[in-house]
C-alpha cells in the first residue's frame, strides 16, 4: 500500500515536472521570437551580405526562410503545449467546452420533452 502511494506521488511529481518544462520551453521560444525582431533579422542578414558570406540576391530568400522557420517553431511549440495541457486536464478530469456543449444540448432536449408532456397533460 505504501509503495503504491509513493509510486503515485512520484508519477504526479514527474507529470508536474514535465508540465513545468513544457511551459518553460514555450515561454523561452516566445521570448526568443520576440527578441529577434524583424529589424534585427534584417540587420543580421545585411552583415552576412557585407562580409560576403551571402549573395545580395539571396538576402530576401534567407530572411523569408528564417521568418518561416520561426513561425513553424512557434506553431509546433504551441501545438505541443495544447496537447500536453489537454492531457493534464483529462488526467484531472476537468470538463472541456465540448462536454458543456453536449450537456447543454441534452438539457435543451429534456426541456422540450417536459414542455411537450406538460402540454399533453392539459
Amino acid at each position: 500500500m505504501a509503495a503504491n502511494a509513493e509510486e503515485k506521488k512520484s508519477q504526479e511529481k514527474s507529470e508536474s515536472y514535465s508540465f513545468y518544462h513544457i511551459a518553460r520551453r514555450i515561454l523561452l521560444a516566445g521570448i526568443g521570437a520576440i527578441a529577434i525582431t524583424h529589424d534585427e533579422l534584417e540587420e543580421f542578414v545585411d552583415k552576412l551580405v557585407e562580409r560576403g558570406e551571402l549573395a545580395k540576391k539571396d538576402r530576401e530568400k534567407l530572411i523569408n526562410e528564417l521568418r518561416e522557420r520561426r513561425k513553424q517553431h512557434l506553431s509546433d511549440e504551441e501545438n505541443y503545449l495544447h496537447k500536453k495541457m489537454g492531457e493534464v486536464f483529462e488526467h484531472f478530469h476537468v470538463p472541456a467546452k465540448k462536454d458543456f456543449d453536449a450537456l447543454s444540448e441534452k438539457i435543451a432536449k429534456l426541456e422540450k420533452k417536459i414542455d411537450e408532456l406538460s402540454k399533453a397533460k392539459k
